[in-house]
């Protein structure tokens, strides 16, 4: 391991990078269904043990490859998909998100894109999606895009039943993940052409809202078609990209936010509540995206959580969320994280 990762150039990197996918597609089929023999089991903390050295001493290579990582993890597996999303270059300092009045948008490294070395459109290219979306983008109005691409996200019943789910789960994630791709690439250059001085990428609703306007619907018709697996998979792709300061880190945070307040059917809003919770009350580390985008969420009145019926649905569950609350750093309900004009 040393010697791939170590290598000069990181020219290892690749084949590294491929043992381990190797080593999640054989474990897949027993994570998902939770049944671990012994020796799957000593396999399975082993690989953690092998994250953790990743984590310390090889982070870059975790940042570079986390989508191919993610790809083909379980939904199940939260504390392992933790780990690779926790992953942050060395040369960088975390701010701590629970800081007071912490603004985001001011932070240098909000605005620069990640280095991703994993094939991003592969499987849309495959699936002959990548130009119909392409085409969509530059023309939504009149195309049929959005009214197929449910079913596109379907497998075909043979594959289903070995997959575990009716859902193309790769496709959902490499559309995610391309769409906020071209999205922020599209508001930077919006931003470049209206100001050269404007270096930081606001994010205030109504910016927002125009500038992504396209990639923003399609998240929000594929939430609101979906049923209750389809979107439980969408916000998980969704929330793999909550990771270190980033451009995209600052995007899906956005995007997910949005969701939230903009939902009509409060059981979105608890599956997004979910998504968030579950990958917060496994035993740490905890992606700082992750606790920037949940921090906002419980704290800010725009989002009006705690009087929310689910939050309060059981007492062992208002416990949780006011635990979660705590150790999560906020504190009270009312001091919200002060980002420009008062969202995230």
């Amino acid at each position: 391991m040393p010697k791939l990762l170590m290598s000069n150039s990181q020219k290892g990197w690749p084949f590294f990078q491929r043992l381990l996918v190797a080593l999640f597609k054989f474990m897949e089929p027993y994570l998902r269904n939770a049944e671990l023999p012994e020796a799957v089991d000593l396999l399975y903390k082993g690989t953690m043990r092998v994250l953790l050295v990743l984590l310390h001493d090889f982070p870059e290579f975790i940042c570079d490859y986390h989508f191919s990582f993610c790809d083909v993890i379980p939904s199940s597996c939260i504390q392992m998909r933790n780990v690779i999303l926790s992953a942050f270059p060395r040369n960088m300092r975390l701010p701590d998100p629970s800081t007071p009045n912490l603004k985001i948008d001011l932070l240098a490294e909000i605005s620069i894109a990640p280095r991703i070395m994993s094939d991003v459109d592969g499987t849309l290219k495959s699936k002959q999606l990548k130009t119909e979306f392409d085409e969509y983008l530059k023309r939504p109005e009149g195309s049929s895009f959005l009214s197929v691409l449910k079913q596109n996200l379907l497998l075909p019943q043979n594959e289903a039943a070995v997959a575990g789910t009716r859902y193309n789960v790769p496709l959902i994630n490499s559309l995610v993940l391309y769409v906020g791709i071209q999205a922020v690439q599209q508001l930077q250059q919006n931003k470049a052409n209206a100001s050269a001085s404007v270096q930081q990428i606001k994010h205030t609703p109504t910016m927002d809202s125009f500038q992504i306007e396209t990639a923003t619907e399609m998240f929000t018709n594929l939430i609101t078609s979906f049923d209750t697996e389809g979107r439980y998979l969408l916000l998980n792709a969704i929330a793999n990209q909550l990771r270190y300061p980033n451009s995209h880190t600052h995007y899906y945070s956005f995007i997910i936010l949005h969701l939230f307040a903009e939902a009509t059917q409060e059981i979105i809003q608890e599956q997004i509540t979910r998504v968030l919770l579950e990958r917060l009350i496994v035993n740490r580390p905890h992606p700082w995206g992750l606790l920037i985008t949940s921090i906002e969420l419980i704290k800010n009145p725009r989002y009006n959580f705690w009087n929310r019926s689910f939050t309060h649905s059981a007492p062992e569950i208002e416990k949780l969320f006011e635990s979660v609350a705590r150790s999560c750093g906020a504190k009270a309900v009312d001091e919200g994280i002060s980002v420009q004009d008062g969202s995230h």
